[in-house]
């Protein structure tokens, strides 16, 4: 009932083939950056606070080959990237880069227009097991594998500092993409760990993993397959909402209120805005009082905090939907089988949800969960996760 993930083998492979088909030659290197669920921690990471996230085994894949002259072409086989699947465009030394269409090629060319160092003219394929638009971050996977084909494209004359790594992917999905992200998802594609998940302040940039390696223990990602389009104007709403909580009280930012600035700050702001501090404030103790759960293996009492998550991300933070909560709560009734929490994952408005359970339970979840949703008409795709490695360059 769960969807099988292809290897990282079978993404080179298809991204080569194609790669031979399409400009007639052979690649000569290739990386990879993963997706991510985030365990628990959401709307936090812009805000200062803490993250929970694990990197995923779904990954992105480029493969391809530097070239002469100044332009780069590339191709993505990736379902549901806009059209045209094959862009060109000029590496930066001929021609300064900018946003156009289609709107997948942004998230190369920011990376290559933030890469610190003269990125040659290049041929490159990508290929994809992350799922596009369903909140595990396809597009932080997107930039890192891209960084790291830059890297090996290099042969090393270019060294780069994980975190500097992250921060420049970052500053891609700003710049180019539009979208003000918070550095958790490029940091985890980058930095993740095998059997581990990852404890990030973001006010600090520092990490610390968290083992998992329970084997009666397992992580399910369920993609809702649906993605309501409010979420790109919503979240930098919510962005905005939070620096004006923060400004009201004289705050850098969120990370930094107490409970007595929380109060305080209702009346200077209104009860919206108080609302979305409120979700921040607790999802900050919540995530480091969760990864502190999880060190002791209180997996009763992380589960229970990552309903308490979900519930704060639907009534206060307002970045939930009915599909979500369908089968967060679908996932809950089972709680005496085994299920130790579920909550949304990522963005919000569509996407995945993260459930903690009992090996033991996952078939009986998993049905549960799709019996309940399809009453509705819609179909869910389970993934069952382990946490796995950061980017990396490939073998091919």
């Amino acid at each position: 009932m769960a969807s099988a993930i292809p290897e990282v083998s079978e993404l080179v492979q298809k991204a080569s083939s194609a790669f031979k088909e399409q400009f007639k030659a052979e690649p000569t290197v290739a990386a990879c950056g993963p997706g991510r669920v985030n365990l628990i921690g959401e709307h936090t990471d812009y805000n200062e606070g803490f993250v929970f996230p694990m990197a995923l085994p779904m990954v992105t894949v480029l493969v391809g080959r530097r070239v002469e002259g100044d332009n780069c072409r590339v191709l993505t086989l990736a379902d549901g990237a806009d059209e045209p699947k094959l862009t060109e465009f000029a590496r930066p030394a001929a021609i300064p880069l900018s946003p156009s269409s289609p709107k997948w090629a942004n998230y190369v060319k920011g990376v290559v227009a933030n890469f610190p160092g003269e990125v040659p003219a290049f041929e490159a394929v990508i290929a994809t097991s992350v799922p596009l638009g369903g909140g595990v971050s396809s597009s932080a996977s997107l930039e890192v594998a891209t960084f790291t084909f830059l890297e090996q494209l290099l042969e090393g004359k270019v060294k780069v500092e994980q975190l500097k790594k992250a921060l420049a992917c970052q500053k891609a999905e700003h710049d180019f993409a539009g979208m003000p992200c918070g550095i958790m998802d490029q940091f985890i594609s980058v930095m993740g760990k095998a059997g581990h998940a990852l404890l990030i302040d973001c006010r600090s940039c520092e990490g610390r993993l968290v083992p998992m390696k329970d084997p009666n223990v397992v992580v399910l990602v369920t993609n809702s397959n649906v993605k309501h389009e409010l979420t790109g104007s919503e979240y930098p709403t919510r962005r905005r909402q939070c620096e004006t909580a923060a400004a009201a009280m004289g705050k850098k930012s969120l990370r930094e209120f107490s409970e007595t600035d929380l109060e305080a700050s209702k009346e200077k702001v209104g009860a919206e805005v108080y609302r979305r501090a409120r979700h921040v404030v607790g999802e900050i103790k919540r995530c480091d009082d969760a990864a502190a759960a999880l060190e002791r293996s209180d997996l009763a009492l992380f589960g229970q905090l990552m309903v308490e998550s979900h519930n704060s991300l639907r009534d206060d933070y307002e970045v939930s939907c009915k599909e979500l909560d369908l089968l967060v709560e679908a996932a809950m009734e089972l709680k005496s089988e085994g299920v130790f929490g579920s909550r949304m994952t990522g963005g919000g408005f569509g996407g995945c949800t993260v459930t903690l359970l009992k090996k033991e339970a996952v078939d009986k979840v998993m049905e549960r969960m799709q019996t309940r949703y399809q009453a509705t008409g819609n179909k869910a795709t389970f993934y069952i996760v382990a946490p796995s490695e950061g980017a990396r360059a490939l073998s091919l």
